[in-house]
């Protein structure tokens, strides 16, 4: 991409997700305004951006084909919004998850912005019905929903609102394959999304399973990490269970549809996450990894870590 075509993409919130967002683009080789509202705030966040992207490469775990370099000389830092969107044909909004800041930066961004520019919220678990009520221009609007961290793990869900375009939702899958990402498209909104409703499921027989006694904290979490993980990480429940039966899809549920549907007859409610009930399981916890900053930050450099060797493990596809 030369720099004479070189589209430009405005990243609103320079916290982690809109650090990492600037990471994925400039890795495809966009050039990427970051804004944030709080003066200086973006400029630091090209600072620790910075710092990343030279140690990726240093590691040899820098995404694209351009060097660091090359990449940081794309990113520019703004604390004004008509400048931040000057130029841009995409906006990926994130702020912190509050619907009302969400809806008036969005009112903001369409008194400034042409009406084919893209509008793109970060959010994890609030329906662009909601987010983007206050928008005249809805058709040009979607939820692109990343997983944390954005940079490490590829997937981000692409929720219509129902007004948007399909047109949108095609540009944008472009543009998510382009710099790297594994977009999937969501047919309709719905709360939670694709990735937070089995992901909710899985927490909450975990959480009961431990609860009620069945078994413990540092087990549940081998059960996904030695079992059903190393699975997962390559191919999806539908494939699992289409390979794990002789004649596929349909053999699978003539043997174990039955059993299946007994299990999930026995799931007990939903449980009281923060209660007290959840205090043991809390305690358990954080015997195993203290909550301090230190133990935890230690804990997501690792795991930050193991999702690039993994990413790199995956496209090399031993």
């Amino acid at each position: 991409m030369s720099s004479s075509d070189t589209k430009v993409i405005t990243v609103i919130g320079s916290g982690l997700i809109g650090r990492s967002w600037a990471m994925v683009f400039i890795s495809g080789g966009y050039s990427v305004k970051i804004y944030d509202n709080q003066p200086g705030q973006s400029a630091k966040a090209i600072t620790e951006i910075r710092k990343q992207v030279e140690e990726l490469e240093e590691a040899h775990m820098l995404r694209g084909e351009l060097p660091a370099a090359q990449q940081l000389a794309l990113l520019s830092s703004y604390d004004d919004l008509a400048q931040a969107l000057e130029g841009a044909y995409f906006v990926q909004e994130c702020v912190f998850e509050q619907l009302e800041v969400k809806q008036s930066i969005f009112q903001n961004i369409e008194h400034v912005v042409g009406k084919d520019v893209i509008l793109s919220s970060s959010t994890s678990c609030l329906v662009p019905s909601k987010v983007f009520s206050k928008v005249q221009n809805r058709s040009r609007c979607l939820v692109s929903h990343p997983v944390n961290p954005p940079y490490y793990v590829k997937l981000v869900e692409l929720v219509p609102h129902p007004e948007t375009a399909a047109a949108v939702m095609d540009t944008t899958h472009v543009l998510m394959t382009k710099v790297g990402q594994a977009p999937v498209l969501l047919r309709k909104e719905i709360d939670g999304f694709a990735l937070n409703r089995v992901q909710a499921a899985i927490i909450a027989e975990s959480w009961r399973l431990v609860q009620d006694g069945i078994i413990s904290v540092k087990d549940i979490d081998l059960v996904m990490s030695e079992g059903l993980g190393m699975r997962y990480a390559f191919i999806g429940p539908m494939e699992t269970m289409h390979l794990n039966a002789p004649e596929g899809l349909e053999d699978y549920m003539k043997r174990y549809g039955e059993n299946l549907t007994r299990v999930l007859t026995s799931f007990g409610p939903v449980p009281d996450f923060t209660g007290e009930g959840s205090k043991s399981i809390i305690k358990e916890m954080c015997e195993l990894i203290p909550s301090d900053q230190n133990h935890l930050s230690a804990r997501k450099e690792r795991r930050d870590r193991l999702l690039m060797c993994l990413a790199k493990q995956k496209k090399e596809d031993c």
